[in-house]
C-alpha cells in the first residue's frame, strides 16, 4: 500500500496529535456510513441548494465510474460565500499550547454537534502515478453530500483505483483525513465570523484538515491538496501549484526537430497571468513544428520528483472558473459538476450559464480529457517559467544566476489596480505569493531549497511579463500579446534563441536581436530595455520593485536560514 493508516504509521501512539485522535475516532465510528460515488450522486441531487440540470455529465466519465447512464450535471449554489476564505485558516502547529487546547476542545464540541446528524464518509486516492498515491477519507453529515460527491469527482474514488493502490509503492506518509461540518455553531471571536463562525484548521504534521461552518467546495479541495503537496515535500519532492506539459519532438516531420526528444515546460503564475493559456494551448499559436506530439500532466497541481527526475500528477480533473465560457462552449462536453451557476430555461431545457452572471467565481469540475492527451507522469522540466505582471520586466528574461532565479520565484509578485480603490502609494506596493502557491503551510525556505535542487538538476528558469512593458510609464505600456509569449515559449523549447546579458539586472539575459527578430518582427527594438522612455523613472521603478522583493524575503522565514537568505538578496542587484 502507499500511505499508511495511523495504526501503521505511529510506533508510539502518544506521538499522534489530539486533532488526529479526535478525527480518527470519528472516522472509525461504526455509525458513520461509507458511501460510493454513485450513492453520493443520488443523495446530492436531492439536497437543498442543488439543482439537476439538463446538461449531461461527460459520458466517458459516467461509464468509467459506474454512474447511471444519462447522469446529469448537478449545480450546487453555496449561498453568500462563493470563494475561499483565507481569514478562516488556523494552523494547528503554529498555535501556542493554550490556543491548541482551546481549538482541540472546540473541535471535540463540533464533532459532538456533528453526531446529531446522519454521518457519511468516502475514500479517495490522491495521485494517479503508482509511485505517488495517498489514501484520503472525508467525513461529513449527509447535508454535505454534494461537496463529498464533488470531492470524489475532483480526486479519484478509492474503489476505482483500489487494485492499483494496493500494488503502489509504500510511502512513509500518513493517510489524509478531512472533516467538514457546515452547521457548526460557536460564538468565540477567535474564529473568523461572517454572521456565522468559520474555521479551516490545518494539521499538516498529522495530515488532518477540518472545515467548520464553510460550504464552499474549494475549501475541501484545496485543503486536501495542501496536505498532498506537503506530503510530497516530506518525500523530498518540490510542490508545484502550476501547469506543466511535455512536447515530444521525435514525431516531427523534419529531422532537425526530432533530435530535441521530449521536453517539458512548467508555468507558475497567479490568476490572470496566463498559466492555463500557456499550458493548455494546442500548438502554441501555431508556432510548434509540424508533427509534434503533446501531453499535459495538469494545469494546476503536480509534484517534481527530484530523485527520479520526473513529475507526478495529483488530480484527474480540473477545477476551472467559467466566467469566459458561454452557453454552447465546447468545453461543456467534459463537465462533471458545477458550483454557483445561474440556470435558465433554454429551448425548454434547464441549462446552466457560466459568465459569472449570478455571482463571481462560478466553477466547474471538468474531466482532464479536456486537455487532450494526458499522462500521470512526465519528464523532468527543461524550463520553469515565472509568470508575472511586472511592467518593468521585458517580455522574457532568462535567469542564469540560480539564486536570483529562485529569489524571483520566492518573491513572485502581482500588483494592485485602481479597480481595487486603493491609494497611489498602495498601487506602487507589490503583492507577493511565493511560487504562486497560497496553499503552502510549511516554511518558505523549504520551497526555496527544493527549487534550488530543481535548478541544480538541470532546469532552466525564465520570467515572462504578462502585463505589458514600460513604454512611457507604469501605465503607458507596450502591449505583449499572448501570441508573442507563445512564440517565445516555443523558442525556449526548441533552443531557437540566443541570449545577451541584460546589464541592468546582473544574472539575467534577453534575446539577441538576430535570433528573436527572425521569430517576431521588430521584437528587439520594440522591447529593448535600454530605450524605455522616461528612463530615470523606469530605472527608479525597476530598482524599487527589486528592493521590495528583497524586503519581502528579509521579512519571511527564509531569515531563519541566514546564509541562504544572504545568497538570495545579494543576487537581486539593479544597476543604471
Amino acid at each position: 500500500m502507499a500511505s499508511k493508516s495511523a495504526a501503521e504509521y505511529y510506533s508510539n501512539l502518544r506521538e499522534m496529535s489530539t486533532i488526529r485522535a479526535i478525527a480518527e475516532t470519528l472516522v472509525n465510528n461504526d455509525k458513520v456510513r461509507k458511501v460510493t460515488l454513485a450513492e453520493l450522486y443520488d443523495i446530492a441531487k436531492k439536497q437543498p441548494g442543488v439543482s439537476e440540470t439538463d446538461m449531461l455529465m461527460y459520458p466517458d466519465y459516467v461509464k468509467k465510474h459506474g454512474l447511471p447512464e444519462g447522469a446529469k450535471v448537478l449545480n450546487d449554489c453555496h449561498g453568500k460565500i462563493v470563494g475561499r476564505t483565507a481569514k478562516a485558516r488556523r494552523f494547528y502547529n503554529r498555535l501556542n499550547e493554550s490556543q491548541k487546547a482551546k481549538v482541540e476542545g472546540d473541535f471535540r464540541e463540533a464533532v459532538y454537534q456533528m453526531q446529531q446528524y446522519p454521518l457519511i464518509k468516502a475514500e479517495a486516492i490522491l495521485g494517479l502515478d503508482s509511485d505517488l498515491m495517498i489514501k484520503a477519507v472525508f467525513v461529513a453529515p449527509e447535508t454535505d453530500a454534494s461537496n463529498m460527491y464533488n470531492w470524489l469527482l475532483n480526486f479519484a474514488p478509492y474503489e476505482q483505483y483500489a487494485e492499483q493502490y494496493e500494488k503502489s509503492a509504500p510511502l512513509p506518509i500518513l493517510d489524509i483525513i478531512l472533516i467538514a461540518f457546515n452547521e457548526w455553531t460557536c460564538e468565540d471571536p477567535f474564529y473568523n465570523n461572517v454572521g456565522a463562525p468559520q474555521l479551516a484548521l490545518v494539521d499538516e504534521v498529522h495530515n488532518v484538515n477540518i472545515c467548520l461552518g464553510m460550504r464552499y467546495f474549494g475549501e475541501r479541495k484545496k485543503n486536501t491538496l495542501t496536505l498532498a503537496w506537503t506530503s510530497g515535500m516530506k518525500l523530498g519532492m518540490a510542490a508545484c501549484h502550476a501547469g506543466i506539459k511535455e512536447i515530444d519532438f521525435t514525431t516531427c516531420e523534419e529531422k532537425e526537430w526530432q533530435k530535441l526528444g521530449k521536453r517539458a515546460i512548467a508555468f507558475y503564475g497567479l490568476s490572470g497571468t496566463g498559466k492555463s493559456s500557456h499550458t493548455n494551448n494546442a500548438d502554441n499559436g501555431g508556432t510548434l513544428p509540424k508533427g509534434f506530439s503533446k501531453v499535459v500532466l495538469h494545469d494546476d497541481a503536480f509534484q517534481i520528483d527530484l530523485e527520479n527526475k520526473v513529475c507526478r500528477v495529483w488530480e484527474p480533473t480540473l477545477f476551472d472558473k467559467t466566467d469566459s465560457r458561454e452557453v454552447g462552449h465546447p468545453d461543456w462536453k467534459y463537465c462533471l459538476s458545477l458550483m454557483n451557476h445561474m440556470q435558465l430555461k433554454i429551448d425548454n431545457k434547464n441549462w446552466p450559464v457560466g459568465l459569472d452572471v449570478r455571482n463571481s467565481n462560478g466553477r466547474a469540475l471538468l474531466d482532464r480529457d479536456l486537455l487532450g492527451v494526458h499522462v500521470n507522469r512526465c519528464t523532468f522540466p527543461k524550463a520553469l517559467i515565472w509568470l508575472m505582471k511586472d511592467s518593468v520586466l521585458p517580455p522574457v528574461i532568462k535567469v542564469t544566476d540560480k539564486y536570483l532565479a529562485i529569489a524571483l520565484g520566492a518573491a513572485l509578485m502581482t500588483q494592485r489596480n485602481r479597480a481595487e480603490n486603493v491609494t497611489e502609494d498602495e498601487l506602487k506596493k507589490l503583492v507577493f505569493e511565493p511560487f504562486a502557491n497560497p496553499f503552502r503551510v510549511y516554511e518558505l525556505h523549504k520551497d526555496v531549497e527544493a527549487f534550488l535542487k530543481v535548478v541544480d538538476s538541470g532546469a532552466e528558469i525564465y520570467s515572462f511579463n504578462s502585463k505589458g512593458y514600460w513604454r512611457e510609464s507604469d501605465e503607458i505600456l507596450e502591449k505583449i500579446p499572448l501570441q508573442t509569449s507563445l512564440t517565445l515559449q516555443t523558442a525556449i523549447l526548441t533552443d531557437q534563441l540566443e541570449w545577451e546579458e541584460w546589464k541592468n539586472v546582473p544574472g539575467t539575459m534577453i534575446p539577441t536581436k538576430a535570433s528573436v527578430d527572425k521569430l517576431i518582427a521588430n521584437y528587439y527594438d520594440k522591447y529593448n530595455p535600454y530605450t524605455r522612455e522616461n528612463s530615470d523613472d523606469y530605472y527608479g521603478t525597476l530598482s524599487d520593485r527589486f528592493q521590495q522583493r528583497v524586503n519581502f524575503l528579509r521579512e519571511s522565514d527564509v531569515k531563519d536560514k541566514p546564509e541562504l537568505l544572504s545568497k538570495l538578496v545579494n543576487s537581486m542587484i539593479v544597476t543604471h
